[in-house]
């Protein structure tokens, strides 16, 4: 089931009956203006957050000139032309807008230099690297992490340049990290030590969060009786064991604080996206 027929099934049922887990995506796609995303905040309620997939990534070709993302955005900078494969309209795209957008502070119309690669599924935007058709791709370190720890003269070699997750949300990763990239590995990737600029004092990063939605007339009670049962259960502590094993960061906030949150979040990102349009 794609996104647009789960949204449209929970709109048609106020019950309680029908509950969403979706993530950022769920708001992202507003932004972007894919069909079928509306504003999650004026047509649903929100729910409590559950938890961070902290795994989104950005990767070039073991053999690629550029090991760094300095390295990429000073190639375009200085009028290289960089190919980035992502799907776009979403979670895919929001870290290359703020590439885009970091360009665009520190080097006004280079901007354009950055190129996206449009394309589909992960399987998908890797052929694109394989193919030297992209020069960086949208993975993730559950997806791609394998290829990073392929003999280096592999065609399909990568390495990571870039984790878009908080170093907080990294650093709450278990310390085997994921697959054979440990987590001591994984923080080389996120800021402080890779930096992609939102301001003048700050700097990008996206946490891929996962979070309830309801239909927007569902009884307040019902949204009450789940915000007490979740808040018992992440307080008995082995929901967050569970998370942890699968890669997963806990993250819970009741609904009214959830809200408050997401609602900061599509606004940052919203003047990132309207910045370079």
């Amino acid at each position: 089931m794609g996104a647009s027929s789960a949204f449209r099934i929970l709109s048609r049922d106020s019950r309680g009956h029908t509950l969403m887990i979706f993530h950022d995506q769920s708001y992202l796609g507003d932004l972007y203006g894919v069909p079928g995303y509306s504003n999650i905040f004026d047509d649903y309620r929100i729910g409590p957050t559950l938890a961070i997939n902290p795994g989104n990534a950005y990767l070039v070709a073991r053999n690629s000139p550029y090991k760094s993302m300095d390295d990429v955005m000073n190639a375009a900078a200085e009028g290289k032309r960089v190919r980035v494969a992502i799907q776009p309209g979403g979670v895919s795209e929001i870290g290359f807008s703020a590439m885009k957008n970091a360009l665009k502070l520190q080097h006004p119309g280079k901007e354009e230099n950055l190129v996206a690669i449009n394309t589909g599924s992960q399987s998908d935007k890797n052929q694109q690297l394989f193919n030297d058709q992209a020069d960086v791709i949208n993975g993730s370190v559950q997806a791609n992490g394998q290829f990073t720890h392929l003999p280096a003269d592999d065609q399909k070699a990568m390495r990571f340049i870039w984790l878009t997750a908080n170093h907080d949300t990294i650093k709450q990763a278990p310390e085997s990290g994921y697959g054979k990239t440990g987590r001591e590995e994984l923080l080389k990737y996120v800021e402080p030590n890779v930096t992609v600029a939102m301001g003048k004092d700050a700097n990008f990063t996206f946490d891929k969060e996962f979070f309830f939605l309801y239909n927007k007339d569902m009884d307040p009670e019902i949204v009450n009786e789940i915000d007490q049962a979740l808040s018992e259960i992440y307080q008995n502590g082995d929901i967050q064991k569970a998370e942890k094993k699968a890669f997963f960061i806990p993250d819970f906030r009741k609904s009214d604080e959830s809200e408050k949150h997401l609602k900061q979040k599509m606004a940052e990102y919203r003047k990132v996206i309207n910045n370079i349009q």
